[in-house]
């Protein structure tokens, strides 16, 4: 079944067999990959200031900025989780992965 997220993107998973899978739309992945090609570039820059010995609050205030930007990325991904293979697997009768979304979500905001 597939659920539509309030972004807007079709997206569904399939946890049959060994391999677990997510399908995001076109348009999410574009703007997960567009994000994520960001970041790397901020990183990339962080490293540079490393370098050049840029005075360390600046370095400091570039990470907090790319710790920013991976959050976000990392709370679109949770809202399309929930939004479709969450929902789906609840659906389905497989109430474990409350406890695996616990665990990720456990990881995500320590």
């Amino acid at each position: 079944m597939e659920q539509s997220d309030p972004i807007g993107h079709e997206e569904h998973c399939h946890t049959g067999g060994a391999e677990r899978k997510s399908h995001h739309s076109d348009k999410a992945k574009s703007n997960l990959t567009s994000r994520l090609n960001r970041i790397e570039g901020q990183i990339r820059g962080l490293k540079g200031m490393i370098e050049r010995d840029t005075y360390c609050d600046d370095v400091l205030n570039q990470i907090a900025a790319v710790q920013s930007a991976l959050n976000s990325v990392g709370k679109l991904l949770l809202e399309h989780h929930l939004n479709s293979c969450v929902i789906e697997r609840i659906q389905e009768g497989d109430h474990d992965v409350v406890k695996e979304l616990m665990s990720t979500m456990n990881k995500l905001i320590k």
